[in-house]
């Protein structure tokens, strides 16, 4: 039978009924919610009782697992990461408190993470929601000049990450991870063109002037974070979800830390993205 896909907003995020993911699912569903991911970008199955081995299971159906670059050694379940202020399972979470500017995780190396599922264990009563923009819909809103001017940029991506991972500086490229990719990437699934920048993990333009780079840069962030192109998912225990990395940037709203909040992390191995050429991008297959 088919899956019942429900749009949870006008441009991005659906939530898929009638699935239990404790359970294996057959090839001919499996490529219903790969076909609904493509057109959604973020998928939620909400009221699962999945253990890692059904997380696991479940990441199978979209790649190989990336395991977390952090922390090496140190955790005991090394394909998994807990996005927690608590200790789960033996480990204790990683990225605790408050809220993230947007970002695309590991935009930083050659082959940031096609997506990740994410598991709810524990929420607080309020907040620590997640912020999902489109960045195929940002790209495809942008003024025709814009376009035209930053059809062939790169651009510079780090993470702070033993500074001030919450907010972008300028640091010293030499002391953490950092690669150059196009501002205007083809989604290797698709061909469908989207605004690859975060206002967290974009450093600079290649080729521009500092000041020139902060400016483009700036009008790029705030364009790609109206809330028109926002979907913003509430989380409840239980809840499951999956994001495309390449389609979307998150963020994730305040949160009492004194309230615990536990997610169980486990992401996609990715591709290098490519340059979007118009002349030869193939016919996207979302709409």
């Amino acid at each position: 039978m088919a899956i019942d896909v429900r749009p949870l907003s006008p441009v991005l995020g659906a939530e898929v009924k009638g699935i239990d993911l404790s359970k294996a699912v057959d090839a001919a569903i499996v490529a219903e919610i790969r076909a609904a991911w493509l057109t959604y970008h973020v998928l939620v199955f909400r009221g699962q009782a999945i253990s890692a081995d059904d997380q696991r299971r479940f990441v199978g159906y979209f790649g190989d697992i990336q395991p977390p670059r952090s922390r090496l050694g140190e955790r005991r379940n090394p394909d998994v990461m807990y996005v927690a202020n608590v200790v789960v399972d033996g480990d204790r979470g990683d990225l605790p408190e408050g809220e993230m500017q947007f970002h695309a995780d590991q935009c930083y190396f050659e082959c940031p993470t096609k997506g990740a599922v994410l598991y709810a264990l524990e929420v607080p009563s309020k907040g620590g929601n997640t912020l999902f923009a489109s960045t195929h819909r940002a790209y495809e809103t942008l003024p025709a000049d814009i376009k035209t001017r930053i059809a062939s940029f790169e651009a510079l991506f780090t993470y702070d990450a033993y500074g001030n991972p919450y907010k972008r500086a300028q640091i010293d490229i030499g002391q953490s991870p950092h690669f150059v990719h196009p501002i205007v990437i083809a989604h290797p699934e698709t061909g469908r063109p989207a605004l690859f920048v975060n206002r967290l993990m974009t450093d600079s333009i290649d080729g521009l002037p500092r000041a020139e780079s902060d400016v483009l840069l700036e009008r790029l962030f705030q364009h790609l974070e109206q809330p028109q192109l926002v979907y913003e998912h509430v989380w409840h225990p239980g809840d499951v979800l999956i994001w495309d990395n390449l389609a979307t940037v998150h963020a994730r709203t305040d949160f009492d830390p004194a309230e615990r909040r536990a997610l169980r992390r486990m992401a996609i191995r990715g591709v290098r993205p490519r340059a979007f050429v118009a002349d030869t991008a193939s016919v996207p297959l979302a709409s």
